[in-house]
């Protein structure tokens, strides 16, 4: 409920006041009372309700002439039920009464007003312009929660800008405003009401930099838009003729959640009394209109695909082909950026993720780009960022980035339910050290904060740094299936050297791995299960796998039959700083592409055993009978032998949950 004034009246004088419809306004008879009076009686104009309570409650009433007796718990609260023609045109007489005194009477005139502020608090997309409005002051989550939803206008939509919409203070074209949020004043007044009352529209002085206000004017062929509030610009006078008036107003949000903002921001209206010039102006009446800014939203493997990216490089033709007939399959787009812009960068899972932003009105694409910085650097602002494809990114002003900081470090669970809690949208998983030491490596705290800010993915921080490159996506990866929607994959050494324990007991021995391959050494199933001190990395790496699967089954509700262990061996290297750190002994299988249904997994380059390589049949025997097709694509020297696979090499944009955020609970 918006809030208006106290009135006071005294016997020996009229009082004048304003009412604004849709609030209640306090009377005060109590303090105004003759001396000796008990008791007061009300009279009031049919567009007046009085409401009169006592503590303890003795009778609650409407417009009439009934007594009650003064006391200090007494309250009388006055409401309109319609606009005044004039001013002062409603009137309440109250009377006092006491055992020897006569009647004495206040007059109080009122001019009853509308002022309000219209927002999509009911987030249907519409602006539903209604007289008896819930609160409009606060925000809540849920499906029955309200408050508004404000976008940041990240995209681009002028081509001949170089930064984002939200960088400057004009709107270009009808298209822009579709990304902001309609507010729309409404105003019904005696003509003359603001030659001694103003409006003022402001927001708080710490809001003010996470918003920009946009005022419509209209003229007869078109409308301009004027900005009125933003950075440096936290309040504004506005110049409202008498009557019944609406004026709109665009906002875009500046500004993301983060750590030192929570997204929660404040329109509010406030009307002013200049009637006495001599004296500061007086507050009147107040409302206002709580906005969310809406989070930037990860989407899972589960979610159909729409485009997958990748770098076309000197030397990984074979590479893009494969990719562009798995693409094909799958039905989704392919985008290719070409050598001369990603300068043989072709990491571009590292780069970017690409996410969306979400208000009852609009949806749009947001991409995160990752600090690292290197050749693909360009590639989010210059291919990306346009017309309803907007732009995001955070790191360090200053310092170092480590390999942690890139966004194979960066994926999302699907849908999970954990005990009671649900998470409708997923669950982000980072990687980290174990513990805090002058070697470890961290996620950058910037990016961290940005995470735990959007509140609807909660993210949860695994064990990555025992690995080289010590990213999430090389030993984890989701994949859609029909009965729980998903299956959770961990890379598995014990499921490895089980495989190929079956193998030398069937007489297969001697397969090669890496057949096929030049200029690397080939070893058969013997060398590799005799290996002794492969299998004490391999121990190691179980170890750290182990934990990790403790912390997912725990943090996103699942259990073993929701995991499929992928084969995989690994082998330890000194990083430069002298640190073990594991690395895929053959391609990581588990650093695939999910297409949907369709699957690009690493070539893994197994053992041949009955003209197929064992690998492989094991990989198809754990995931076609769970309606999923397996393509092998051959990364070995393009992406394997530099510390990565299939998905790190390509990038992917999905659609956005059918499931609305705001329909969630934190």
């Amino acid at each position: 409920m918006a809030q208006g004034t106290v009135i006071h009246v005294a016997p020996e004088q009229p009082t004048y006041a304003v009412c604004v419809l849709g609030t209640d306004t306090h009377l005060d008879v109590y303090s105004s009372a003759p001396q000796d009076c008990t008791s007061f009686g009300i009279n009031a104009s049919p567009g007046v309700v009085v409401d009169v309570t006592h503590s303890p409650p003795t009778k609650k009433n409407s417009t009439g002439s009934s007594k009650w007796p003064l006391d200090p718990g007494l309250e009388v609260s006055l409401r309109m039920t319609a606009a005044s023609c004039s001013t002062g045109d409603q009137k309440v007489q109250i009377s006092y009464y006491g055992p020897k005194t006569k009647p004495v009477q206040a007059l109080l005139y009122i001019t009853g007003v509308e002022i309000s502020l219209n927002a999509d608090i009911t987030r249907s997309g519409k602006n539903k312009l209604t007289k008896a409005r819930k609160d409009q002051r606060t925000w809540t989550w849920g499906p029955r929660g309200q408050g508004a939803i404000l976008l940041v206008n990240c995209d681009k939509d002028n081509h001949k800008s170089s930064a984002m919409d939200c960088a400057d203070d004009k709107v270009l074209n009808q298209e822009e405003l579709q990304d902001m949020s309609l507010v729309t004043l409404s105003t019904k007044t005696p003509r003359d009401f603001f030659t001694k009352h103003q409006l003022v529209l402001h927001v708080a002085k710490s809001e003010m930099d996470k918003v920009r206000v946009f005022q419509a004017r209209r003229k007869k062929y078109s409308s301009e838009y004027k900005v009125i509030l933003g950075p440096q610009q936290p309040s504004h006078l506005l110049d409202v003729p008498g009557g019944q008036h609406s004026t709109d107003f665009y906002m875009e949000g500046l500004a993301f959640p983060d750590a030192s903002f929570p997204g929660l921001i404040s329109l509010t209206i406030s009307l002013l009394d200049t009637s006495k010039p001599e004296f500061p102006k007086a507050l009147v009446f107040q409302d206002s209109v709580a906005f969310r800014v809406a989070p930037w939203i990860m989407t899972p493997n589960t979610q159909p695909a729409r485009e997958v990216y990748v770098c076309s490089t000197s030397a990984n033709e074979d590479f893009v082909t494969s990719l562009s007939a798995l693409a094909k399959k799958a039905k989704c787009k392919l985008t290719i950026c070409p050598l001369e812009e990603n300068m043989e960068d072709q990491w571009m899972q590292d780069e970017i993720e690409i996410g969306y932003i979400q208000a009852p009105h609009k949806t749009l694409p947001v991409v995160f780009d990752s600090p690292r910085n290197r050749g693909l650097k360009e590639f989010p602002i210059k291919h990306l960022l346009g017309p309803d494809f907007g732009y995001v990114t955070r790191g360090p002003e200053t310092g170092d980035i480590t390999s942690l900081d890139s966004f194979g470090n960066l994926e999302v669970s699907p849908p999970v339910t954990v005990g009671k809690k649900k998470y409708p949208l997923g669950r982000i998983l980072i990687g980290n050290s174990s513990f805090p030491s002058t070697k470890s490596q961290e996620m950058h705290q910037a990016l961290q904060d940005f995470l735990t800010a959007q509140q609807v993915q909660a993210p949860v921080r695994l064990y990555s740094d025992w690995l080289s490159v010590g990213h999430v996506d090389e030993f984890l990866s989701f994949v859609p299936v029909h009965d729980k929607g998903f299956r959770l994959l961990l890379a598995s050494p014990r499921s490895c050297y089980k495989l190929f324990q079956e193998q030398l007991k069937e007489g297969h021995g001697e397969a090669l791995l890496f057949k096929g391959i030049k200029k690397t050494k080939r070893l058969n199933i013997k060398d590799i299960l005799s290996n002794k001190k492969l299998r004490e990395h391999n121990s190691y790496v179980e170890s750290c796998i182990d934990w990790n699967r403790e912390m997912l089954k725990r943090e996103l509700g699942l259990t073993e039959r929701d995991i499929v262990d992928i084969p995989q061996l690994f082998k330890l290297h000194s990083n430069t700083s002298g640190t073990l750190k594991a690395e895929a002994f053959f391609p990581n299988m588990v650093n695939m592409l999910v297409l949907g249904k369709h699957l690009g997994i690493p070539k893994p380059f197994g053992p041949i055993v009955n003209g197929r390589c064992c690998l492989e049949e094991k990989v198809r025997s754990l995931l076609e009978p769970l309606g999923l097709h397996c393509t092998f694509i051959d990364d070995f020297h393009t992406y394997h032998l530099w510390h990565g696979e299939v998905h790190c090499g390509t990038n992917v944009r999905r659609e956005p949950f059918s499931f609305k955020w705001w329909h969630m609970v934190p």
